[in-house]
């Protein structure tokens, strides 16, 4: 099926892939099949930012605590990167600062915590209820690290919940997932050279319905062959 035109890009592919979501909470199958793949990992919040405020009831804000990793050793840098400094950082694979859930909402884990019990990276789980600070937890806060430290000026730790909403999930998070039903938000390019070309629904940033995108390839290197 391919998203026709409309000024509301996110909400038309969100009814698209979850139909009826209000009637379907606590549904798992139906969650089980479906997601909204996107190339990037500030596309993927825009969409599960809209999907959470699709589920009724109250939401709770857990926020993580933040410090300039202890193998840091510049001069300095504490004073440099304050806390709020740090609580700015997004990234994928680690928990934002601010870790906003609803009951009902579906999540993936981001760290290995329990392998035989299936508590895996990339484990999809449905929140069930959502507690205070003093009350037990499976899933605990644990300090996260960025996986390439290279993007950032400084190291740096963050302790939060290892999970992130994920109504949608970046295409590379996507891979291991069995769905049924996927829709594809791609309002940026999303392939780079050498990577095949691909045609499902697609409606981008202006608007603009397509059922395919651009496959880029330098011709010239084909030339001397």
């Amino acid at each position: 099926m391919l998203i026709m035109k409309s000024n509301e890009p996110i909400s038309m592919i969100v009814r698209s892939t979850y139909p009826s979501l209000e009637t379907h909470l606590g549904d798992t199958q139906y969650f089980q099949e479906r997601a909204i793949l996107a190339p990037m990992h500030d596309i993927v919040e825009s969409v599960n930012d809209h999907v959470l405020a699709l589920i009724p009831g109250e939401d709770r804000v857990y926020l993580s605590s933040n410090e300039i990793s202890k193998e840091e050793d510049n001069v300095g840098v504490r004073e440099l990167y304050s806390s709020d400094v740090l609580n700015t950082i997004r990234c994928s694979g680690l928990s934002n600062h601010a870790l906003r859930l609803k009951v009902g909402a579906i999540v993936m884990l981001l760290r290995n915590i329990d392998q035989s019990s299936g508590l895996c990276n990339g484990t999809r789980l449905v929140v069930t209820n959502l507690g205070k600070v003093g009350l037990k937890v499976h899933i605990p806060r644990i300090t996260l690290s960025p996986s390439d430290v290279t993007k950032f000026p400084v190291k740096f730790e963050r302790k939060q919940f290892p999970i992130t909403v994920c109504f949608a999930m970046t295409i590379n998070k996507s891979q291991g997932q069995s769905l049924s039903h996927v829709g594809l938000y791609l309002p940026r390019s999303v392939f780079s050279h050498a990577k095949k070309g691909l045609k499902v629904l697609i409606c981008d940033g202006d608007g603009v319905h397509s059922n395919c995108t651009d496959n880029v390839v330098y011709k010239e290197i084909f030339q001397n062959l």
